[in-house]
C-alpha cells in the first residue's frame, strides 16, 4: 500500500512547549511592539493566531512571532512539497534572523529617535508614551504597492480580507496550518492575465480591480519587479514621481510605498486625517481648502521640518 501522507502541520504554541522549533533574538519592547506594528495598517498579512502570537506570510514562508520580555521569538513552517507538508523550514538560522532584522529594520535604534522627536515636538512626547516600539516595516515593493492600491476608501479589516482573497486566487499555496491554507503574495506574472481584472471584480475588488491589474501589467511591461525595487536607490522625489504614473496611484499611496518599501524614511503619507491634525493641533496654515498635490507637499514639508529625516517614522506613531 502507498504510504499515507503526513498529517497537516499544526500552529506551534509557545517556545517552551517546542523549544527546538523556535529561535529568538534580543529585542526589547522599546524597540518593537509586535501588537502595535502588525495591526497598524502597514501590512495586511498577519493575524493574532493566539494571545500574543502573530502568524503570517513573510517572503516565501509562513512565520509565527512572539515577544517575551526582551526577546523576539520566531518559528518558520516548512513549505509544501508535491502537495505534502515538509517539516523542514529550509531556512538556516542566520537567514531567518537576517529576514526578520531587515523586515523590522532592527538596525534603526528607536528609543533615540523617540527622544529626538519628543524634544522637537511636545505633542509627540504626549502621544508617544502610550505607543512605544512603533517602527516602519521594510516590505517587498510589489506586495506593498498592490496592497496599498486596495486601501483607497477602505478600512483595515476589509483590506485584509481582500488581500487574503487575492493571495488565495493568484498566489502559490505554501502550506496548511490547522486546516488553514497560507499562500504567497502573487507574482506579477500571475496578475497579468487577460482575465485578471474580471477575476478581481468577482472577488469584490470593485473599481480597484482595474488599478491592481493595470499596475501589475504596467510594472511587468516596464520597470519589472527588480526595477521597482531599484527605486530604493533613487531620491525620494524621483521614486514618488515614478509611482504616481501607475494606475490608481496618487500621492498618498505613493508616499506609503516610498516609506514602507523603498527606504524613504522622510516620506509622510498625507490623508484628510493627517491634514486635519496639521491644522488643528499644530496650527499649520497649509494647503488651501482641499487636499491638493500642493497641500500634500506642504504638509509633508511641515512635518519633515518638525521631525527631521525620519519624519515618516514619527508619523507612524
Amino acid at each position: 500500500a502507498a504510504p499515507s501522507p503526513p498529517p497537516p502541520m499544526k500552529l506551534r504554541g509557545t517556545p517552551s512547549a517546542s523549544p527546538s522549533s523556535w529561535r529568538s533574538l534580543p529585542c526589547p519592547p522599546a524597540e518593537l511592539r509586535l501588537d502595535l506594528v502588525l495591526s497598524s495598517g502597514q501590512t495586511f498579512r498577519w493575524w493574532e493566531s493566539s494571545p500574543g502570537a502573530w502568524t503570517g506570510v513573510l517572503g516565501e514562508h509562513v512565520w509565527t512571532l512572539r515577544q517575551d520580555r526582551d526577546r523576539l521569538w520566531y518559528t518558520v513552517y516548512g513549505k509544501e512539497e508535491d502537495g505534502h507538508p515538509a517539516e523542514a523550514a529550509m531556512l538556516d538560522g542566520a537567514e531567518m534572523e537576517r529576514i526578520l532584522r531587515d523586515y523590522f529594520q532592527l538596525d534603526v535604534g528607536l528609543p533615540a529617535l523617540y527622544r529626538a522627536w519628543g524634544a522637537a515636538d511636545p505633542l509627540f512626547c504626549k502621544v508617544a508614551k502610550d505607543f512605544p516600539g512603533v517602527r516602519v516595516l521594510r516590505q517587498d515593493p510589489v506586495e506593498c504597492l498592490l496592497s496599498f492600491i486596495c486601501t483607497s476608501n477602505n478600512h483595515i479589516s476589509r483590506i485584509t480580507a481582500m488581500i487574503e482573497r487575492l493571495c488565495q486566487a493568484f498566489g502559490r499555496r505554501l502550506c496548511y496550518l490547522d486546516a488553514r491554507a497560507f499562500h504567497a503574495f502573487p507574482s506579477l506574472s500571475a496578475l497579468t492575465g487577460a482575465d485578471t481584472e474580471d477575476r478581481l471584480r468577482s472577488l469584490g475588488f470593485g473599481y480597484r480591480a482595474k488599478f491592481v491589474s493595470g499596475t501589475a501589467r504596467a510594472i511587468a511591461e516596464g520597470l519589472g519587479a527588480e526595477g521597482l525595487r531599484g527605486l530604493r536607490a533613487v531620491p525620494y522625489a524621483e521614486a514618488r514621481r515614478v509611482l504616481c504614473t501607475l494606475p490608481g496611484v496618487g500621492a498618498k499611496v505613493a508616499d506609503c510605498v516610498c516609506l514602507m518599501a523603498l527606504d524613504k524614511a522622510e516620506a509622510v503619507p498625507v490623508d484628510t486625517h493627517v491634514w486635519r491634525i496639521a491644522r488643528q493641533r499644530y496650527g499649520a496654515v497649509l494647503g488651501g481648502r482641499s487636499l491638493t498635490l500642493r497641500a500634500h507637499r506642504e504638509i509633508g514639508d511641515f512635518f519633515r521640518g518638525l521631525w527631521g529625516p525620519r519624519a515618516g517614522w514619527a508619523q507612524a506613531v
